[in-house]
This record gives C-alpha cells, structure tokens and sequence, in this order.
C-alpha cells in the first residue's frame, strides 16, 4: 500500500565510493554539482565534530512518529545512513539518546532527520553524525504509517535509497549513484585547484583580474568614479 511499506533497497553506493568521497569536503562536491543541489540551511549538525558518508536508507514517515525509523535500525547494514523525511515538521522528536545509542550498536553511519530530534547535550557530546531540522523535548509516536527505501525529498534534493550521503560542518548533500564517477572527479579537481590558490594567495601571486573582466561583461565600471 502507497504509504504503509517497506521495500527491498534494489542498488547501494560501493565502500569505495565512500572512502573517496569521505575526505572531501562538502562545499567543494556542492560546487560541482552546479550548486543546485543541498539538503538545505534548515538541517544542521548536532554532533561534536566528524564527517559522514555513507549509503542511503530511505524512511517516508508522517510527521511525530518514528516507528518506520525503529524498524529501519533494525534493517540497515554497517555504514547506512538512515535518511527521514517527516515533513519537516517540529513538534515531536523523532530520535534521541535511546537510538543514537542503538545506532552506534549497530554500526549505522548517520542520521539525517528532517524534523525534531531530542537528547542534544548527549548528540552534541559525540562523534555520531546527527543532523536535524530542530528541537524539541516533546516525545513521538510509534503508529505509522510510513514507508522504507522510497524516494524521498528535502528541500527539494531528491534521495534515492543507496545513493551517497555526505556531510560535515556545512551540512549534508547527496550524490546520485549514477553521476557519482563524474562528481569525484570533479570534486578532486576543485580540491587540488583550491590548494592551489592557496598557495597563491600565501605566496603573493593571487591573480584577481576575474573580477574586473565579469564586471566588465555585466556592464559596471570598474575603476570609482
């Protein structure tokens, strides 16, 4: 039934697409992806400290209830990052110290809520990724319904289950399955040309003659007058 399901995760990312991608940062694989793509400014970091990359498991859920995510727990291998879609609403937390915990038993890589979690003081203590939209000490609902590795969207950014989540200080993006050959290679050479304007600027050899010229095209002066 449309919304009360759970289906079989057909495609997940490779381990070696995950080690890739794991050290590099967020920002730069979201400039190659045309900066279209984000899960949104609304969606933060409430852990310590640590990246997080790993496959999608996807959870559908009405706002204020979690059981489809409990049932995802027990679903997902070692590394999934279980991905919620609850609307985005805030009057219930979806997660806290109980499954944070039972997370980590597992060896689950991440949460990425897009509603309420709760427990902040224990989340925020730890290396265990959390994000989430809000806070709230209001507790959930475990009736339903919801759905399991279904297509799910925040903030516009569509996620299928298996494709690659990633996520560090800036926040969390997701790279399709099918274009992440091409955005590795892209991000790897942003990082290198990054590092390299570095060195630039350090060694006084910053070239900013860009910005005269696109000034140029868009019709501004360029000198005061």
């Amino acid at each position: 039934m449309v919304g009360l399901q759970i289906l079989k995760r057909t495609q997940r990312i490779s381990q070696e697409h995950v080690q890739a991608f794991a050290e590099i940062p967020v920002a730069n694989v979201s400039d190659c992806m045309t900066r279209l793509t984000a899960g949104g400014p609304r969606l933060r970091p409430y852990h310590k400290s640590g990246r997080m990359a790993g496959a999608a498991l996807t959870v559908k859920t009405r706002p204020g209830d979690n059981l489809m995510i409990h049932k995802a727990l027990d679903l997902a291998e070692p590394g999934d990052i279980i991905v919620v879609d609850a609307g985005g609403d805030l009057t219930n937390a979806l997660i806290g110290e109980l499954m944070v915990t039972y997370a980590m038993s597992r060896h689950i890589g991440g949460f990425v809520m897009n509603g309420s979690i709760r427990d902040v003081d224990m989340i925020g203590a730890g290396t265990f990724p959390v994000y989430a939209a809000g806070v709230t000490h209001r507790g959930p609902y475990k009736d339903g319904p919801g759905e399991i590795n279904v297509p799910v969207a925040i903030d516009g950014m569509v996620i299928e289950p298996g494709d690659l989540i990633l996520g560090d200080s800036d926040g969390f993006l997701c790279v399709p399955i099918a274009y992440a050959d091409e955005v590795l290679e892209a991000s790897r050479k942003k990082v290198a040309a990054e590092q390299q304007t570095l060195k630039n600027i350090a060694g006084g050899t910053h070239d900013t003659s860009w910005i005269d010229v696109t000034l140029k095209r868009i019709g501004c002066n360029t000198e005061p007058r």
